[in-house]
């Protein structure tokens, strides 16, 4: 018994080491700090940028840019009278002689886009000059700042500890992938909250039954970022996506347009489809790959050595009485915080409310508020349970956590600080835009049956978004040539934007690009010393193949079938 007990952590180790995926962790873990990689590549971009400049390369293509609009300003204010002006679409200037917000109007144009040397006198200059500005600009830095706040004192109290307690004790075992993955796919709604909370907390849950955390790490970074552009509700992203479509359908037919449920069908089937093939990905591949976690081996510690990781044996440690006190003080400041989110959004001209509209969802202040109010709301909670629990005694507490949690990403930012310098870079030298439209261009002059060509498009949206990461950047360059020449072949446009949505979400858990991969290798570290870029790729790459096939597949036979995309939206042009 005992022989067969000591021979497991080695056939652990050779299952791990072999094989394509222990190969491309073995590598991916000896290449250079992310730091140095992505600086090697700043000068890569440098040099690139350079070269393709001198030889003139280029692309001419219609995208999709705000339209100008005219706006009659003429009125009397304060005495003054303004005259009319020509200013960008999204903005208005009202009664008050302040300057409003509202959706863009687009208009398709032809450019040429040139590659543009970082090495001129003006690439030297904006190198120089937007430094800070570029990091400045970089709003995912703030938004963990934000996000952790309230996340950052829940941890520290034990209410994130007693939730997951909670979840394990009403999920069933077999269910508990499934149900990360799956809420994953649902908080695309709010962005980026699903990467900072659900992540961290996929991680614990996982270990407080035993399994090891770091399929937990990879379950919950699949559900949240490997189906981002489909979901259940109705996303901002889905405005948006939808907007920019109907610019490139009236190249064709001006009086055709869709609106945000032309893909609801099948965006709902298609995140609960992936749930499923995650949660079978996580299961058959990801843990059996990882094996048994030992919290004194992931981190570097000597056989008997002590360690402060939490294990499951820790659950009989847990002061019952006083973590119910402390759930109950977590209901209650929830709902107080939840009241006071009630109180500014339920309202006809509430503040959260769009101010032209009265919409909640959309493009709307309560929209664009969503990662600061669940941030307070986990610190209203997270405020509650301590104080029930005991374990925040004061203000003074409440700080700590906060100062603590940021202390632990002073690596993430500046990783992040040099990740935003490639981008900016990359951006400059127009390199994503002359890469993505050749791609474009190539597949449009295919000639393949539709269905073929459709699968060719979410390939090359696949590999595109290895290189740009943004939905939206892409669907800007990619709709004015697809959805035209589509809709000529009678397919409809929404058939083209399904076809994006499926190409557009499954490369980004293994594009070095993330901007929230250094906060995955972080969470990861907390429980693996030492884990690495290669580690979470070589995690991720099941993800992505076993995803894009599948979701292929389902698209194909919904095409083959006629099966409505959304209410009223049928695959073809009637």
């Amino acid at each position: 018994m005992s022989a067969a007990k000591g021979a497991a952590p080695e056939e652990k180790d050779n299952a791990a080491a072999g094989g394509f995926l222990g190969w491309i962790e073995r590598v991916g873990n000896k290449v250079p700090h992310p730091v140095i990689i992505f600086l090697y590549l700043i000068v890569g971009v440098i040099v690139l940028s350079a070269i393709l400049s001198l030889l003139d390369v280029g692309i001419t293509e219609q995208v999709l840019v705000p339209a100008p609009k005219t706006v009659d300003t003429s009125m009397s204010i304060a005495g003054g009278t303004y005259a009319p002006l020509d200013e960008p679409a999204g903005f208005e200037v009202n009664a008050e002689g302040n300057v409003d917000v509202f959706p863009h109007d687009y208009v398709v144009k032809e450019v040429r886009v040139n590659v543009r040397s970082l090495l001129t006198i003006e690439g030297i200059r904006f190198i120089f000059t937007s430094f800070v500005n570029n990091f400045a600009g970089f709003t995912v830095v703030a938004t963990i700042f934000v996000a952790m706040i309230g996340v950052g004192v829940a941890e520290q109290a034990g209410m994130m500890a007693a939730l997951i307690r909670k979840l394990v004790a009403v999920t069933p075992g077999a269910w508990l992938t499934f149900v990360i993955i799956l809420v994953g796919g649902l908080s695309s709604v709010a962005t980026d909250a699903g990467y900072l909370i659900l992540i961290p907390l996929g991680a614990a849950a996982f270990l407080s039954v035993g399994r090891h955390p770091v399929a937990g790490v990879a379950a919950a970074y699949a559900g949240v970022s490997a189906s981002f552009a489909v979901n259940i509700l109705i996303a901002p992203l889905d405005a948006l996506l939808t907007e920019m479509t109907n610019e490139a359908i009236a190249l064709v037919d001006p009086s055709r347009t869709i609106t945000v449920t032309a893909n609801w069908y099948f965006s709902s089937v298609s995140l609960l489809a992936m749930a499923v093939v995650m949660t079978f990905v996580t299961a058959r591949i990801i843990e059996p790959r990882l094996g048994r976690y030992d919290p004194r081996e992931a981190l570097g510690h000597a056989p008997g050595e002590a360690t402060d990781m939490p294990t499951p044996d820790d659950a009989e440690k847990v002061d019952s009485a006083a973590e119910a006190r402390g759930l109950r003080g977590a209901l209650i400041g929830f709902l107080i915080g939840l009241a006071v989110v009630v109180v500014f959004t339920a309202p006809p001209g509430a503040p959260l409310r769009d101010p032209a509209t009265g919409q909640v969802i959309g493009t709307t202040p309560f929209m664009n508020s969503l990662i600061f109010i669940i941030s307070m709301l986990f610190l209203a909670a997270g405020i509650g349970y301590g104080r029930g629990a005991g374990t925040i005694k004061s203000s003074v507490d409440i700080v700590n956590g906060v100062t603590k949690t940021f202390a632990g990403l002073a690596g993430l930012i500046f990783m992040l600080l040099v990740i935003s310098q490639f981008i900016a870079y990359f951006n400059f030298s127009n390199l994503p835009d002359v890469i993505a439209g050749s791609l474009a261009q190539a597949l449009q002059q295919a000639r393949v049956p539709d269905i073929v060509l459709l699968v060719l498009l979410i390939l090359v949206i696949a590999v595109i978004d290895i290189i740009m990461t943004g939905a939206l950047p892409k669907w800007a360059i990619l709709a004015p040539i697809f959805v035209p020449l589509f809709m000529r072949l009678g397919i409809a446009p929404q058939t083209v934007l399904a076809a994006y949505r499926v190409g557009d979400s499954p490369l980004n858990v293994i594009t070095p690009l993330m901007v929230y991969l250094p906060f995955v290798v972080l969470i990861t570290q907390r429980y693996v010393k030492s884990a690495g870029l290669g580690t979470i790729i070589a995690l991720m790459i099941p993800y992505t193949v076993f995803v894009l096939i599948t979701w292929i597949i389902l698209f194909i036979v919904w095409f083959a079938l006629g099966i409505p995309l959304g209410p009223g939206y049928p695959v073809n042009l009637g």
